[in-house]
């Protein structure tokens, strides 16, 4: 059974970090590239970042550029979303999705999607 689960999320304060996990079961992430997606109340879901498969060429959202890091680690067949500086209107919940080889910015190009996990910025 193909699944992406997302930890990692929860409370933290304007200006803290915190890191997302996305690992897979029942396939190998090393050749599927990887987004992060991100769902605010009342807002529609939007694109975080995304790191392709083999050359791992990654991209960013403007307003997320120089904060995050996206990364993957073959070996534990996992990806990473590392947020530093985060802002209250980063307070979203974040989905992993996966599709092959190459990025794509439209939702409906990713055919595998975790359950979620809520990132909350607030004093």
């Amino acid at each position: 059974q193909v699944q992406l689960v997302e930890s990692g999320g929860g409370l933290v304060q304007p200006g803290g970090s915190l890191r997302l996990s996305c690992a897979a079961s029942g396939f190998t992430l090393a050749y599927f590239a990887i987004a992060w997606f991100r769902q605010a109340p009342g807002k529609e879901r939007e694109g975080v970042a995304c790191i392709s498969s083999s050359d791992r060429i990654t991209y960013y959202a403007d307003a997320v550029k120089g904060r995050f890091t996206i990364s993957r680690d073959n070996a534990k067949n996992a990806v990473y979303l590392q947020m530093n500086s985060l802002k209250p209107e980063d307070t979203a919940v974040y989905y992993c999705a996966a599709r092959g080889y190459i990025c794509s910015g439209l939702i409906s190009d990713y055919g595998a999607w975790g359950q979620g996990t809520q990132v909350t910025v607030s004093s």
